[in-house]
C-alpha cells in the first residue's frame, strides 16, 4: 500500500511538471510573438495552433530565434534555420493562416 501511494504521488508530480512546462512554453511563445511586433490576435492564434501541433522539444528549438524580427516574413525566414521540417511547416502555415484570419 505504501509503495502504491508513493507511485501515485510521483505520477502526480510528473503530470504537474509536464503541464506546467507546457503552459510556460505557451506563455514564452506568445510573449516572444508579441515582442516581435505581432498583434495580440495573431500571436494568440499562432500560439494555440503551434502548441497543439508541436511537442515541447520542437517548441524549445524556436528559442534559437530570440531577437528582433520586425516582420512576419523575417520571422518565417528565421524559422527556416531551425532545421526541423515539421517546425518549419507548422510555423509557416500557422503564420499564414493566422495572419490572413483563416484560422481562429
Amino acid at each position: 500500500m505504501r509503495i502504491l501511494k508513493r507511485f501515485l504521488l510521483l505520477a502526480g508530480l510528473v503530470v504537474v511538471l509536464v503541464v506546467g512546462a507546457h503552459f510556460y512554453a505557451a506563455w514564452r511563445l506568445h510573449s516572444a510573438l508579441i515582442e516581435n511586433g505581432m498583434s495580440n490576435r495573431v500571436a494568440t492564434c499562432m500560439t494555440k495552433r503551434m502548441m497543439k501541433r508541436l511537442n515541447l522539444i520542437q517548441i524549445a528549438k524556436l528559442q534559437k530565434l530570440e531577437g528582433d524580427k520586425p516582420t512576419l516574413g523575417a520571422w518565417v525566414r528565421a524559422v527556416k534555420s531551425v532545421d526541423d521540417s515539421k517546425v518549419i511547416l507548422v510555423t509557416t502555415s500557422t503564420a499564414a493562416l493566422c495572419k490572413t484570419g483563416l484560422a481562429e
